[in-house]
């Protein structure tokens, strides 16, 4: 019989990194309460949030373009940028997806805007990093995050997992899911090869 992780409760999101990429941002980790909340994203500075899961679609067009019609969604600028994976909780993901994840994360920090009407979310600010729980498709990704960006803080991907798990409130009798055990493997498999592409 497969285990049966507790339920606890913890913060819709938690900041789990500062000072990081050249702007100096915040990275925080939430569920999807937290990510679908734009006043508590405001409220801390957030102005970019990565989804990691597939599955879980968010509406952030508060002011559609193109309103719905027929068979067609509606359309516009979302009220924060934002970004996504897929990442399946469990077997099923390509080898690949957790390192498309880094760059995704690597590339919204240092992603510019241009000037143009059709780019209005043009702010820099702090990045929350989520899924359905915050607790394990994007504490593997965080953590892969900082052990190749912050590793003066985290010398190995276990310091940095470490440093996110007690972050995020997640306590040791759920660490056998919190991350699923393929995707942390999925983040070591990745920061091998960021190592080959990057000449680390």
């Amino acid at each position: 019989m497969a285990q049966v992780a507790p339920h606890y409760d913890r913060p819709d999101i938690s900041m789990i990194a500062t000072d990081v990429g050249e702007d100096k941002v915040s990275l925080f980790i939430g569920g999807s309460d937290g990510a679908r909340n734009l006043g508590l994203l405001r409220e801390n500075g957030i102005t970019t949030v990565i989804n990691c899961a597939v599955n879980l679609d968010f509406n952030y067009v508060t002011s559609p373009v193109l309103a719905a019609e027929g068979d067609k969604v509606a359309t516009g600028h979302g009220a924060i940028r934002a970004y996504k994976i897929g990442l399946i909780d469990g077997e099923g993901n390509p080898s690949r997806m957790m390192l498309a994840g880094y760059y995704i994360l690597d590339g919204a920090l240092k992603q510019t805007m241009p000037d143009r009407a059709s780019y209005p979310n043009r702010e820099r600010g702090n990045i929350l990093v989520h899924c359905r729980g915050g607790r394990s498709r994007s504490v593997a990704l965080v953590a892969l995050f900082l052990v190749k960006n912050q590793q003066h803080l985290f010398p190995s991907f276990e310091d940095a997992l470490a440093h996110v798990r007690e972050k995020r409130e997640l306590r040791r009798d759920e660490w056998f899911e919190t991350p699923k055990p393929m995707l942390i493997e999925a983040a070591k498999r990745a920061s091998d090869a960021i190592d080959l592409l990057e000449g680390r």
